[in-house]
């Protein structure tokens, strides 16, 4: 085959998303992170949106989202993304408008903004990246860290008489009336990739009909926080994470 044949364009069988930009990816080597990143620009790509999309980006390893998906972006202080998500769609309907958080933005510090936006059906949608610790500040616990499970500040794992109980913030947010579709999903295999970015043109095509707040959880790993090698933080998610939170749809109306 000549090298012509091989760049015509009738040969082509993957090209990187226009959305996406050309910033070098930093994240961790095995970071979830960056497959939901491709993900949400495939989404915004496909469905010719990118010139609406306004993406709220809030503290922790996700606000790194703004340097690599070429469209509008707010920044939120830590955990008020869905606040600042509320004023914007509010006052620019016709917009979507989604909010990128991690577990401890969005399940500690961000859980009273997080429950009322969602209580109130406010026409966005919220991704949520689950790896049950906070992965940018040093590897603590978050709430959403496993019984057992050790951190930085539980080196004896977590208890559940000192620490309380890990946090389903999916299940508590998909009995408020205000969500539409409240699902679950993952990253770690191409099955599951398909499935999370079905889940994610669900969740945009939702705010854009304004049908109320959609949430997307994706379950992930941090092997770095974990003290893993990415193939054993998979493995690891699959045993412990996926019982405590497991895959699927909670709520699709």
């Amino acid at each position: 085959m000549t090298l012509n044949e091989i760049i015509n364009p009738a040969n082509l069988v993957y090209s990187k998303t226009k959305v996406m930009n050309d910033t070098p990816m930093h994240y961790c080597p095995g970071c979830s992170h960056g497959v939901v990143h491709k993900l949400i620009a495939e989404v915004i790509e496909e469905m010719n949106v990118q010139e609406k999309t306004i993406g709220i980006a809030p503290v922790g390893c996700a606000v790194f989202a703004y340097k690599y998906l070429d469209i509008d972006w707010q920044q939120a202080a830590h955990g008020r993304a869905p606040a600042l998500a509320t004023a914007v769609i509010r006052l620019l309907p016709d917009r979507l408008v989604f909010t990128y958080q991690g577990d401890g933005d969005l399940a500690a510090i961000g859980t009273a903004e997080t429950i009322h936006a969602a209580n109130r059906g406010e026409n966005i949608a919220i991704i949520f990246i689950n790896n049950g610790i906070y992965g940018m500040t040093g590897g603590q616990m978050a709430p959403t860290t496993l019984e057992g499970m050790k951190t930085s500040t539980s080196p004896n794992g977590r208890k559940i008489e000192l620490n309380g109980n890990p946090l389903n913030m999916t299940d508590l947010l998909a009995r408020l009336p205000g969500t539409c579709y409240v699902t679950r999903q993952s990253v770690h295999n191409v099955a599951n990739v398909r499935k999370t970015k079905k889940a994610i043109r669900l969740a945009f095509e939702n705010a854009l009909a304004h049908k109320g707040t959609s949430v997307v959880e994706v379950v992930s790993t941090c092997n770095s926080g974990w003290k893993m090698t990415p193939a054993d933080a998979n493995t690891w998610m699959v045993d412990n994470m996926f019982p405590e939170y497991p895959l699927g749809d909670i709520k699709n109306l």
